[in-house]
């Protein structure tokens, strides 16, 4: 009944509004002295609980890049920032009723085209994405994004298999310059090298021609990387690195305006790749960040080597 009164009063006035509810059988009875006291009565603990709960949710899914988090993440997510005691269901009750909700993913185009031979390169993943340390696997792809101009961009990513970090990047107005992969490549080869070596590196591609050409592949041997491609046309064989390409248009291009120009898509890339390593929760990694994973990897390692 207050919440009535509250939603009438500006147009009929608290007084008039009890007259005619006093009056009426249906209605039931709340005087205006009635109506003002719960208006002053304190808000109970668990209404205020929740509606913080619902303003940091709010919060959350006003951040550029948390608004595709769905209620699994946003809960991870609240507990990181200090809420203790609630519970994935009451997170996901609080979203429905914001109307809120995740971004799912579809299907992801392939982009590459695939090279008339393979290089003689063998597949030495297997479909198994995964590596006990950082720097001991890398995938790589690409991926396109239209422009304003209707005109198309097209990145390219390699990720690290241990903690899902996109360690190299590049964005170019084609796909076909060799430049773009060999920019990414050089990026993960620097890296890898700032925190240990590259030699042993596998480095799996599928078998587009950026990838397969003998330049790409001389790069590879001067660091000492082992080159690895799946079979011809089956995206399952890359499928770390078509996750990556995914989230990517997921979490960025789909959710934005057309770029105006290849620059504008590269800070804006620039933008999302250092959110996903160091804020982005990954459900693969137990809902920690890529830079958290590294973290403690080094820092096990530090404290065995010292023991």
């Amino acid at each position: 009944m207050v919440a009535y009164i509250d939603a009438h009063r500006a147009r009929f006035g608290v007084e008039p509004i009890c007259t005619v509810l006093r009056a009426s059988l249906d209605g039931g009875f709340i005087t205006a002295r009635a109506y003002w006291q719960a208006k002053k009565r304190a808000v109970c603990r668990m209404r205020a609980r929740h509606e913080t709960l619902a303003r940091d949710i709010q919060v959350m899914h006003a951040h550029r890049f948390m608004a595709v988090y769905g209620y699994r993440k946003v809960h991870r997510q609240l507990i990181r920032q200090g809420w203790h005691g609630i519970g994935r269901d009451q997170v996901l009750r609080v979203m429905r009723s914001l109307r809120i909700q995740g971004v799912r993913r579809g299907r992801i185009p392939v982009t590459t085209r695939p090279a008339r031979s393979t290089g003689g390169r063998p597949d030495l993943v297997e479909r198994r994405f995964t590596a006990q340390a950082p720097g001991r696997l890398h995938v790589a792809d690409v991926t396109y994004v239209r422009l304003a101009s209707g005109s198309f961009a097209y990145v390219a990513f390699v990720t690290d298999a241990y903690a899902r970090r996109i360690v190299g990047w590049a964005v170019a107005a084609s796909q076909h310059t060799r430049t773009l992969s060999l920019v990414a490549l050089d990026q993960s080869i620097s890296w890898t090298a700032r925190h240990g070596e590259t030699t042993g590196l596998i480095h799996h591609s599928d078998h587009g021609t950026q990838y397969i050409s003998g330049l790409y592949g001389t790069r590879l041997n001067q660091a000492g990387i082992l080159a690895s491609t799946g079979s011809v046309g089956d995206s399952y064989d890359n499928a770390l690195a078509e996750t990556v390409n995914g989230a990517y248009k997921t979490e960025l291009i789909k959710r934005s305006d057309p770029f105006e120009s290849v620059h504008a898509l590269e800070q804006a890339t620039f933008q999302w790749v250092s959110w996903w390593n160091q804020e982005r929760l990954h459900q693969h990694l137990d809902y920690r960040t890529p830079a958290e994973v590294e973290t403690l990897y080094h820092q096990t390692k530090a404290t065995l080597v010292a023991q």
